[in-house]
Formats: C-alpha cells, structure tokens, sequence
C-alpha cells in the first residue's frame, strides 16, 4: 500500500507543481481573484484524480483485484495528505515569499466590493493549514466515491 501512495501521490504532488509553475511563469498576479479562485480549485482536483487510479492500480495490481471499501478509502486519504501538504506547503512559500502583499490585497479587494464581512485575517501558515484542511475533505469525498465504484470483494 506504502508503495501505491506515494507513486499515486507524487504524481499528484507532480501535476500540482506543474500548475503552480505554469500560474507563476504565465502571470498569476495579472488574473483577477475569482478567476485565480477557480484555477485553484481544478487544479486541486486534478492533483487529487490520482486518487482514484492509486485505489485502481491497488486493487489490480497490488491485490489480485480484490479491494475493501476501507482500503480504498484508506489508501485515497493518504494520496490526499501528501497533495495536501504540497499544495499546502506551495500556498505558504507564495503567500510568503512570491506574494507577501496577497492577503493586503485580497482584503482591500473584498472592501471595494462591499464584502467586509467575508474577511477573515489570514497569515500564511493559516492559509496553508486551511488548504491542508480543505484538500484532505475534497480527497475524502474523491475517495468515497472512487471506493464506492472500484470495491470488489472475493
């Protein structure tokens, strides 16, 4: 299973790396935030298909066809907590380092458009912790569905 995860999830760690170079190199400050928002989110869940092939390739290659809804799901968390932490990890060093005005300007954004009271004040580390958080949830729910679709029992 150790080996599955971490094949499964470098490619997701790989493809979410890929997205984050492509965003910087094709100018990521000259996208407005929701446009940046949506970007976000594909490539989240592009990062986190690999779940469902990590759960497919356990199951056939690893595991003589045969996997439990709890592998699955065990095996997809897993994927999610290493995407998680790297896209978490890539959230920090560019709130941090690429970007140290973003939550200076993500506040003054939501102001000008009459949304105070959807700023939450946000360091990078929270930022990071939230994208951890919400990368693992998004991972979960990939990986009910994928063990609800590929289980096969003896």
């Amino acid at each position: 299973m150790k080996n599955t995860v971490l094949k499964y999830g470098g490619y997701g760690l790989l493809v979410g790396f890929i997205i984050f170079i492509m965003h910087l190199t094709l100018g990521i400050k000259n996208l407005n935030y929701s446009t940046n928002e949506i970007l976000g989110y594909i490539s989240i869940f592009l990062s986190l298909s690999f779940i469902y092939f990590g759960i497919k390739h356990y199951r056939d290659k690893v595991n003589n066809g045969i996997i439990s809804f709890g592998k699955a799901i065990s095996i997809g968390l897993l994927i999610s907590l290493l995407v998680g932490v790297g896209i978490a990890i890539a959230d920090f060093i560019y709130t941090k380092f690429i970007d140290p005005s973003f939550f200076a300007n993500y506040e003054k954004m939501l102001t000008e458009q009459g949304r105070e009271s959807e700023i939450i004040k946000m360091t990078s580390f929270t930022a990071a912790i939230f994208m951890l958080i919400l990368v693992t949830i998004i991972g979960f729910i990939i990986s009910l569905i994928s063990g609800l679709i590929l289980q096969r029992k003896k």
